[in-house]
């Protein structure tokens, strides 16, 4: 996975978790593409300080993925219904067939949920 889709996938899942701090800064520079200078000078910090702030704020979003897998079991729920779709859009597989691979797909569904 891109690197920025994954920040921006573990932000959507876990930002809540951060101070408004992290939050303000750790959203310019992944979503509002800021420069560190530029948050520096907007935050009173020094650039080291949101480079340290952002790496801090990384480790924390992935510490929780590691520990709870909400993201990757999203990213799995969403590979499923991707199959589905592919599922119904084919016109070889007979109706048992596709009963049978929509019923497992449904169940790894509901697995990760």
């Amino acid at each position: 996975m891109e690197k920025i889709v994954e920040q921006g996938l573990l932000y959507d899942f876990y930002g809540e978790l951060l101070t408004e701090h992290q939050k303000k800064i750790y959203e310019d520079v992944v979503y509002n593409d800021l420069s560190l200078a530029e948050i520096a000078k907007e935050s009173g910090i020094s650039r080291q300080g949101v480079h340290d702030l952002v790496r801090r704020c990384s480790r924390i979003l992935q510490d929780y993925e590691d520990k709870l897998h909400l993201v990757q079991r999203f990213m799995k729920i969403k590979e499923n219904i991707g199959q589905l779709e592919k599922l119904t859009a084919d016109e070889v597989l007979t109706r048992e067939e596709l009963v049978q691979r929509i019923e497992l797909l449904s169940r790894q569904i509901l697995e990760e949920l």
